[in-house]
């Protein structure tokens, strides 16, 4: 059962990524810049300083850092999806991760299709759709998301060769400083299409950024990555259906994000949790049974 906490308090964590998104007044191309820098910066320490990790070849690098521009591609999306809607919207639709994974990986891995699996999925978009309506003045924000939900799962589904491979902060140093890299050669580029006032973040950004770099980035992959060593990508991405919850209900606490809570939202909220109970007891089901198998 720890794997299943450990993943539970990640997506409480992750519930908080959307405020801190929303507060923070930078564009969501420095926002997600300035994240992957400070998240570089703090596990350079950790890494290379504190426990000394022994060092990579660059083919290993360039292994791990492809599949975290992945990852920073998809935060992009995703504070962009915040920024052109609101909180509600941006997390409403990162729970089409769960559907897409559904649907990539038997493509990427060349496995069947696993009907429960569609199933689940389609009662999850059920209940994302109770609890939000779609508004059409959000379009652009609703497809930023979309994107932003492809993107994850092909992270999720291409990180865990990865992490089963090499030590998970080497992991995550890695895939953060090339998100740096990466996105800050991009940035000239995105700024001229998107020009914005000013580069530097205010004091108030930058102890926010903090916070998102610290908890948000280096401890959330942390419990994800200790998470996936356990469960499978579809149960983790699946139970991420529940951050949007926690994110809306704190979109409520401290914006004040019109969004009514009524029968609908409850009713999706039930279907929701039930569609991460059921995948959770067809998960630890299989892993019992395959114990058993091993034992004999």
């Amino acid at each position: 059962m720890r794997p299943y906490l450990i993943l539970h308090l990640a997506v409480l964590i992750a519930g908080f990524t959307g405020i801190l998104g929303k507060t923070i007044t930078l564009n969501e191309g420095l926002l997600v810049w300035y994240r992957v820098l400070f998240a570089s910066i703090l596990l350079f320490f950790i890494v290379k300083v504190i426990f000394r990790k022994n060092r990579l070849h660059t083919r290993e690098k360039f292994e791990i850092v492809k599949v975290g521009m992945l990852l920073t591609l998809h935060w992009v999306f995703f504070y962009a999806s915040i920024k052109y809607s609101n909180v509600s919207i941006g997390v409403v639709c990162y729970c089409l991760c769960g559907f897409f994974t559904s649907l990539f990986r038997p493509l990427l891995e060349k496995t069947k299709f696993l009907l429960s699996e569609l199933m689940l999925s389609i009662l999850s978009v059920l209940g994302i759709g109770l609890i939000f309506h779609f508004d059409a003045a959000y379009r652009t924000g609703i497809v930023l998301g979309v994107i932003s939900a492809a993107l994850g799962a092909l992270y999720t589904i291409f990180n865990v060769p990865v992490v089963k491979k090499y030590d998970n902060l080497t992991v995550n140093y890695y895939q953060m400083l090339g998100g740096t890299v990466g996105l800050g050669l991009l940035l000239p580029a995105y700024l001229h299409f998107f020009p914005v006032e000013r580069l530097l973040p205010s004091l108030n950004d930058t102890f926010y950024l903090i916070l998102l770099a610290l908890f948000c980035t280096v401890g959330l992959y942390y419990a994800l990555v200790e998470a996936l060593k356990k469960i499978s990508v579809f149960t983790v991405n699946l139970s991420f259906n529940l951050e949007p919850i926690y994110s809306i209900l704190l979109a409520f606490l401290f914006f004040n994000e019109s969004k009514e809570v009524n029968f609908a939202f409850y009713t999706g909220l039930a279907i929701i949790i039930i569609s991460v109970v059921l995948q959770t007891l067809k998960s630890l089901n299989r892993n019992l049974h395959y114990a058993k198998n091993r034992q004999v």
